[in-house]
């Protein structure tokens, strides 16, 4: 305890870094992601919304088309080289009419109609999307007409009606970006949150030379380490109680945030205790790493490596989606990112799941405990040079 009270009151004193640690990383994460998001969002409405404006090649051989088209918000405009403007991304997409078009639907042919856009540049797909579902809903209206000219019912064509039944949760169909961005976000704010007190509390303190005191003192090494390692988690759990706050708060100022995931206070809760083990497994981990630096340079080029790792299942996950598996849950970061996912969804978590998960998590966290505490048994530490 008197520890706990020494680190905690060190980091109150330190102004800067008490700021740093308490409100601006709990400030930025909520700030950065309804940023983006409602910028996505912002972009989104704005392509669907407006009127299209795309150049048509061959216009004359399909006149109605163009016409009915400009009747679904595609206006025709008019561009010297399509192809040019499309690769030099002033235009998104353009349409292409073959030149036999008009003597293809005449005789009742398929008639060539081409989208020419760059797939690699993903601010075209809503253009593009729109094109092909305007095109579509053209070409069905026309085939029904064609069967009616003929007194053929247009059901004839469809012998099999496919419907849908989506039982996914209101949360789960709107979190595209909340899938990919919250958690990688929450995971390294839990992870890295107690970082500037880990590294002002071991490689700070061997660098001051002030370690050697206090190892010469009759207190334990184990007691030593908890004290160090409990005033990294309270800071750690505090950050991220604040962050978490922040996006319940941003969550209300920005509805398009709050129906992609879920922000009520039952939410807020599980969240904590989802990210509960990785304050532990991080505070315990810079710990161990942090105190064999023989100065804070040193520790910080250590522990901005950690920077990756919370990176890792997040971008395998986007490659490659796996299903959830029991075994998932005792890997870290890798457990994080799927219960975080099914808060976020709204989807419920099993016993069995929660067990695993806070076993393997806390269990990783009292095994780096131990091993801090090894090495802070080694006479070796106290020498700062």
């Amino acid at each position: 305890m008197i520890v706990w009270k020494k680190e905690l009151t060190e980091f109150v004193r330190d102004r800067r870094t008490f700021a740093l640690t308490l409100l601006f990383g709990p400030l930025l994460a909520p700030l950065l992601f309804m940023g983006l998001t409602s910028l996505g969002e912002s972009k989104a409405r704005e392509q669907m919304e407006k009127p299209l404006q795309v150049a048509i090649v061959g216009a004359e051989h399909a006149p109605n088309l163009v016409t009915w088209l400009a009747g679904q918000g595609i206006e025709r405009k008019e561009v010297a080289d399509p192809e040019a403007a499309v690769r030099a991304q002033e235009d998104d997409a353009y349409l292409s009419i073959d030149g036999d078009f008009a003597e293809d639907w005449r005789a009742g042919k398929p008639a060539v109609v081409e989208i020419v856009h760059d797939s690699t540049r993903r601010d075209s797909g809503i253009p593009v999307r729109r094109l092909e579902r305007a095109l579509e809903l053209y070409g069905q209206q026309m085939g029904a007409l064609r069967l009616l000219a003929r007194g053929i019912n247009p059901s004839v064509a469809s012998p099999m009606a496919v419907s849908r039944k989506d039982i996914s949760t209101p949360e789960a169909r709107g979190a595209g970006l909340a899938a990919m961005m919250l958690p990688y976000l929450l995971i390294m704010f839990a992870f890295l949150g107690s970082m500037p007190l880990v590294v002002d509390a071991t490689a700070g303190e061997r660098e001051r030379q002030s370690l050697e005191p206090l190892l010469a003192t009759p207190a334990r090494r184990g007691a030593i380490v908890s004290g160090k390692f409990a005033a990294c988690c309270l800071v750690g759990m505090v950050a991220l109680l604040l962050t978490l706050l922040a996006f319940k708060v941003g969550a209300r100022f920005s509805p398009g945030i709050g129906g992609q995931m879920a922000v009520d206070w039952n939410a807020m809760a599980l969240l904590m205790l989802v990210l509960l083990p990785m304050v532990f497994l991080g505070a315990t981990l810079l710990t161990w790493i942090a105190s064999a630096a023989k100065s804070v340079k040193e520790a910080q080029s250590y522990t901005s490596v950690l920077v990756l790792l919370p990176m890792i299942p997040t971008m395998l996950l986007m490659i490659s989606p796996v299903k959830n598996q029991l075994w998932m849950f005792a890997v870290p970061f890798l457990a994080q990112n799927q219960m975080l996912l099914k808060v976020i969804r709204s989807e419920a978590i099993s016993a069995e799941q929660w067990t695993v998960y806070l076993l393997a998590g806390f269990g990783l966290a009292a095994l780096l405990w131990v091993a801090a505490v090894g090495r802070y048994r080694q006479e070796r530490l106290a020498v700062s040079s």
